[in-house]
């Protein structure tokens, strides 16, 4: 019973980052597409990529795939739109 209840968890974990995930890609690509940035924080893109980095790292240590999957591709993201804030100022 316990291999079920822990199968079930992993898919509310591959929810939750899918979801949290897609939820930066239309910031990142209308960043991409205008290359205008002006109305984000500095402060919040390298806060927030920290902190996913560090989350991914967590997943890392604790051999969570959700967490690695989620978190690395939603550091992507944040790099993108951290790269286009420095450049694009």
């Amino acid at each position: 019973m316990k291999t079920i209840y822990m199968q079930e968890i992993e898919y509310i974990g591959y929810a939750a980052g899918f979801l949290t995930t897609l939820a930066f890609l239309p910031q990142a690509l209308k960043v991409f597409r205008s290359k205008k940035t002006r109305d984000i924080s500095l402060l919040w893109a390298l806060f927030m990529a920290t902190g996913v980095f560090l989350w991914f790292c967590y997943g890392y240590a604790n051999h969570s795939l959700p967490m690695m999957i989620a978190n690395g591709i939603t550091f992507l993201l944040i790099l993108v739109i951290l790269v286009f804030k420095l450049r694009f100022k």
